[in-house]
């Protein structure tokens, strides 16, 4: 069996570039689906490498921790975070970049609106506990181990997605990866160490 990879060097046409993603992810999403957890709502994010992204079929490929392959569409408006400003935003994707990926679940449709970069070179990071998360008001304070608070604001996926719910105040150390905008630090993602 050939890779999509000959497939579009054999071929060199869009509309077979199209068909061969639509089969590949076909192919992916029954696997996916025999494991996939229950449906949820909102946005989700997924931290996992990146793979493959396929510009012309709006479809990216991440491997999650577990060896997982997941096939998502990407939205008209994506925003991609943690590469250089000014050039493609995909060129800081190539495979085996550490993201996180937002996305949207409709039906059977895997949507994704943002990714963030966060290995070397992507979003900074910083470790504390957490003292306060208001969701409603996008911000989220930790305290560094010398006993300093720091207060970040949310983008509106942060404070909405669902598996930052077991990262409460109190409950232990969270990463946060953020950017600096404006000279304010905005938090894109947050989870839990295993720390502690």
């Amino acid at each position: 069996m050939k890779s999509l990879d000959d497939v579009v060097t054999l071929a060199g046409g869009r509309r077979l570039l199209v068909a061969s993603i639509s089969v590949l992810l076909l192919g992916m999403s029954t696997r996916a689906s025999a494991q996939a957890p229950p449906p949820v709502q909102g946005t989700v994010a997924l931290q996992a490498t990146m793979k493959k992204v396929y510009q012309a079929a709006n479809v990216v490929i991440v491997t999650t921790i577990d060896g997982v392959d997941h096939a998502y569409h990407f939205a008209r408006d994506l925003v991609v975070h943690g590469g250089r400003k000014g050039v493609d935003p995909f060129e800081g994707l190539r495979e085996g970049a550490t993201v996180v990926v937002h996305y949207t679940v409709e039906g059977s449709d895997l949507t994704v609106h943002e990714i963030d970069r966060i290995d070397a070179g992507g979003l900074e990071t910083t470790e504390g506990t957490v003292t306060q998360i208001d969701r409603g008001g996008k911000h989220i304070t930790v305290r560094y181990d010398n006993g300093q608070t720091e207060t970040f604001l949310l983008t509106e996926r942060a404070s909405a997605e669902s598996q930052t719910e077991g990262a409460a105040a109190g409950q232990g150390k969270v990463v946060i990866y953020y950017s600096n905008e404006s000279g304010q630090k905005v938090a894109h993602f947050f989870r839990k160490t295993s720390k502690p």
